[in-house]
């Protein structure tokens, strides 16, 4: 049976894109990640927010463009209002969470279905199928942007941490959410 990962990237200060989803602040923080490397072939598929499909890459126009840096070819399903009427090949949309849901974790089979997007993390968690948080601390303060996690009046979800990775340029940080 499929999980759901949360991978992200985020500054010290909580955000995950600069300010209009700017991802370039990412670029100088992106090296060498043996355990990221290592994740990719544990994923199955990808799940992925609107905003983050069609936003910036900081690699874009390279070798590296791409998700996990151009290391991951599989199946994606992208939750949006607005599919477009002729899918790129390997990607699936769906519009609702449900049916996203499904369409990924049977496209992982046992492996990870991993989560690309605040806004699909944050549904998923409501809906109480977000299973780990893999986040990746930059030292950089951004100041604004999208935060990693953002839910106005929202509940406290309790987390353990199953592993720390200390890298030149992050801190990795792996949680397991707690039911």
């Amino acid at each position: 049976m499929a999980r759901f990962l949360y991978s992200v990237t985020m500054s010290l200060d909580g955000f995950i894109a600069g300010p209009d989803g700017d991802m370039s602040w990412l670029a100088p923080h992106l090296g060498p990640n043996p355990e990221a490397e290592a994740l990719v072939t544990r994923i199955g598929a990808l799940l992925v927010g609107a905003r983050t499909w069609g936003g910036d890459d900081p690699n874009r126009g390279t070798d590296k463009e791409g998700p996990f840096e151009g290391g991951y070819a599989g199946p994606q399903v992208v939750l949006t209002h607005h599919a477009p009427a002729d899918p790129p090949a390997g990607t699936t949309f769906a519009t609702d969470l449900a049916t996203a849901v499904d369409l990924a974790s049977a496209a992982a089979g046992d492996r990870y279905v991993n989560v690309l997007g605040a806004d699909v993390a944050r549904q998923l968690l409501d809906i109480g199928a977000l299973d780990e948080v893999l986040t990746y601390v930059a030292p950089v303060l951004l100041g604004g942007g999208t935060r990693l996690f953002s839910s106005p009046g929202g509940r406290e979800i309790r987390l353990e941490r199953t592993h720390v990775t200390e890298l030149p340029h992050a801190t990795g940080l792996w949680f397991r959410v707690v039911r």
